[in-house]
């Protein structure tokens, strides 16, 4: 048996012998480990190479989520002349957004661009997912006081202002009426809480916007008495993202709404609102533009 199992050893070790002398006329055995392992001195070789590191690469641009007011089925507020406050916010919004891209400087996102409903949350949670360093959300709305007129702009807090601005909230927090019994508004008590738990810094950037609007709009637009208002809107209750809502003018005054009605003027609104924009963002540590 042990002579036997000898023979099978020095058949098969003859055997590869012979089979590398074949493969010895056709190619040099250190072609063979060439062709398996590519040389690094080799032309045709391709070396691989760590990634690059980009240790300057500036962080990505700010993203600005513009949010036109009401659509489908809520109208919002209905002019004079029977034009509807959701086409106004979205044209103007629309207009808004080319002026920002247009410009290099910001990514744009639009809670909207056709006409379709959204609830007040949807809203915010569009934002967020985005994750947008500043939310705008653009309203023209109506008062009972039709020689009311003028540019306002509004941030979240847990009470109003003001009687007029208590009254406005509570009409734009009823939007979700529209939603059904799913997207039903919420009670004054939850709005308290969701305020409360806005982040200071957050208040403070909402406020800086504010502030930027009301001076862009000074030379061009014209403005309520006492522009910069608050209340408990549902729509602003972000914890992180600085937000305002702009009333471009009002509906219910028969010269806002012919203004509204023309893109001239639209323009001319966006253009304030791009000059808010930049404003804001020139003063906000560790958010570049450009």
């Amino acid at each position: 048996m042990i002579e036997k199992t000898q023979g099978k050893r020095m058949l098969t070790r003859r055997m590869v012998m012979e089979g590398l002398a074949c493969l010895s006329t056709v190619a040099p055995l250190g072609a063979i480990a060439r062709t398996k392992h590519p040389s690094s001195h080799s032309p045709s070789a391709k070396p691989l190479q760590a990634p690059a590191v980009h240790r300057n690469a500036p962080p990505p641009k700010p993203l600005v989520m513009l949010d036109p007011g009401h659509g489908g089925k809520d109208p919002g507020a209905i002019g004079i002349s029977g034009t509807y406050e959701k086409h106004i916010a979205e044209a103007a919004a629309t207009e808004l957004r080319r002026q920002l891209l247009a410009s290099g400087q910001y990514r744009v996102a639009m809670t909207r661009s056709e006409d379709h409903f959204i609830p007040l949350e949807g809203r915010v949670e569009m934002a967020q997912q985005h994750q947008a360093h500043l939310f705008i959300s653009m309203h023209a709305d109506a008062l009972h006081d039709r020689d009311v007129r003028g540019a306002s702009v509004y941030t979240l807090s847990s009470g109003a202002s003001d009687a007029q601005t208590a009254a406005l909230a509570q009409r734009e927090n009823s939007a979700d009426r529209f939603g059904g019994p799913a997207f039903h508004g919420m009670s004054p008590e939850v709005q308290q809480i969701l305020s409360s738990l806005v982040s200071e810094e957050t208040r403070r950037g909402s406020a800086h916007m504010a502030s930027s609007v009301v001076g862009a709009f000074r030379s061009r637009i014209g403005l309520l008495t006492h522009p910069s208002r608050h209340a408990a809107f549902v729509v602003l209750k972000s914890a992180e993202i600085p937000s305002v809502l702009v009333e471009m003018g009002f509906m219910s005054n028969r010269l806002d709404e012919a203004a509204l009605r023309q893109a001239v003027h639209r323009t001319q609104v966006a253009s304030a609102m791009k000059t808010a924009v930049d404003r804001y963002f020139s003063t906000r540590p560790g958010v570049m533009t450009g």
